[in-house]
């Protein structure tokens, strides 16, 4: 018996061997699992009224009318994945490649090791690689693959600013939402996925774990599949499953995750934690947060809330002590009701383990977790997102500083939209007031080259440490004395000249 087999256990493993991994396409546990689509996307939903339901059913199955060549769901009669090593499974690359590459906590590291050693092997030239945030070094940006590889963030991460900004590594800005209909219209046509997933079970399925996302969608698309399959990866629900006669290649190895080990709060973040949590967060709220100090300080201070629940494109360790100690019930939600409903995850090892095999967490495609329409069908939507700056008029910076990219579009714009749609929404940027060497984040026009992520039409809510304004049906002149009160003290009397001088403020 083969290593990996015995992960699949007792009878698990005699159906696996007989059948060639997949058991007899008349047997039911072949068939789809009820809640499951052809497109991916999990409709187990209780909506209010017929025409709610109608009208989110509209656009949900547009996701689901675009051609694919293979859903990942399904078994595939008489086809079993070679169990390779990392090194064999990558000479599935060749010269003009299009590579996705799984993100955040997944990044499959040994999986690009190999390929780079590839890469010179075959003189391979030419090789794009795709990727949503990814951790861990990136062996394929070293000087020594300039003209063999070329990296394209569709949301950076720290591991390739410095690519980016230097013209050596590209970056495509995109709504988070859309990069799944990128794959799937061929936009960026895949070649090859490069995943990273538990073991199989007993019914031949292995979990995306940490980062469906739009990783579902890259493996629908993709002609070869690779998998590194990892006991440390933990088994999530949701549009997570993919049967393993739909893979390639399947890399035994285990390694730890990618770990993130949250940073306490300062005491600007704790303020703004505060204002937050005290007066714009109801009873009832369902919460979309990322990760850092901001959403932590948020978080922590929710203990005494009643009844909140998490619709969001990820989450982090901040959300465990909420759910144990019953602040998070999902009881008011009317998507996935009584679950946390997310496209990824990135925390420590007590999150992993966390999430491993519990059915409150349900794990779906980006297009759906951040479809503005699907979120607004939940009621008090309250959406954190940060921002780099945010200028008089409330146009928000959030993918760049001046002209170095910084993250991404992401989906910032997904969620605001989506809250403010919301019966009792609240979509909120936060930020502090200045920077760390004291330069004001409130500012009279945006840095030359900063990029507007957020404009000032969809802006509701700007939170500091000095206090919350609110410029949702604010005129120009309105906004920029709302935002000169949020502004640190010591900048206010210059943003205030500005302002005049712009014309914003009568003079």
């Amino acid at each position: 018996m083969h290593p990996l087999l015995s992960y699949c256990g007792g009878v698990g493993v005699m159906r696996l061997f007989r059948n060639g991994f997949l058991g007899s396409t008349k047997s039911t546990i072949w068939q789809t699992f009820r809640g499951f689509s052809s497109s991916g996307i999990h409709h187990e939903t209780e909506l209010s009224g017929v025409e709610n339901g109608k009208r989110q059913e509209r656009e949900i199955q547009r996701y689901g009318t675009i051609s694919r060549v293979s859903e990942p769901f399904y078994a595939i009669p008489g086809r079993e994945p070679k169990v390779v090593s990392a090194d064999e499974a990558v000479t599935v690359v060749k010269s003009g490649d299009n590579v996705f590459v799984q993100g955040v906590a997944a990044t499959p590291t040994p999986l690009l090791e190999a390929l780079c050693r590839w890469a010179k092997k075959a003189n391979l030239k030419k090789v794009r690689l795709h990727h949503i945030h990814t951790e861990g070094p990136l062996p394929h940006l070293k000087p020594e693959f300039e003209g063999v590889f070329r990296d394209n963030s569709l949301f950076m991460g720290a591991n390739v600013r410095e690519a980016v900004n230097a013209g050596k590594a590209d970056y495509t800005p995109v709504f988070l939402s859309e990069i799944p209909s990128l794959f799937r219209s061929g936009a960026i046509p895949l070649d090859v996925a490069f995943v990273h997933t538990t073991p199989p079970d007993n019914h031949g399925y292995v979990s995306l774990g940490t980062s469906v996302d739009c990783t579902r969608a890259a493996l629908e698309m993709a002609k070869h599949k690779v998998a590194i399959v990892n006991p440390r990866m933990p088994y999530t629900f949701g549009d997570s499953f993919v049967h393993i006669s739909q893979l390639d290649y399947l890399v035994q190895e285990e390694f730890e995750l990618f770990q993130l080990e949250a940073k306490p709060p300062n005491a600007v973040q704790e303020r703004i934690g505060h204002w937050i949590a005290t007066h714009l967060v109801e009873d009832g709220a369902c919460l979309q947060m990322g990760i850092g100090a901001i959403p932590n300080a948020v978080l922590s201070k929710l203990r005494n809330h009643k009844d909140l629940g998490v619709h969001t494109e990820m989450f982090s360790d901040g959300l465990i002590d909420l759910v144990e100690c019953g602040a998070v019930t999902n009881s008011k939600k009317a998507i996935n009701p009584g679950r946390i409903v997310s496209g990824f995850l990135l925390g420590t090892r007590k999150l992993y383990d966390f999430v491993d095999r519990n059915p409150l967490i349900t794990m779906h495609d980006i297009a759906f977790t951040n479809n503005p329409v699907v979120i607004a069908k939940n009621s008090k939507v309250t959406a954190i997102n940060s921002a780099i700056e945010v200028d008089l008029t409330g146009q928000v910076v959030s993918d760049s500083i001046g002209t170095k990219l910084y993250s991404g579009v992401g989906g910032q714009v997904d969620f605001i939209r989506g809250a403010s749609l919301s019966q009792g929404g609240k979509p909120i940027i936060a930020l502090p007031s200045t920077t760390s060497s004291g330069i004001s984040r409130i500012v009279n026009f945006a840095h030359p080259g900063g990029g507007v992520v957020t404009t000032r039409a969809h802006v509701y809510y700007v939170v500091t440490e000095w206090g919350i304004c609110e410029l949702h049906g604010k005129n120009l002149r309105e906004r920029a004395l709302a935002l000169i009160s949020v502004a640190h003290p010591d900048h206010r009397e210059a943003l205030e000249k500005a302002a005049f001088e712009r014309g914003l403020l009568n003079q």
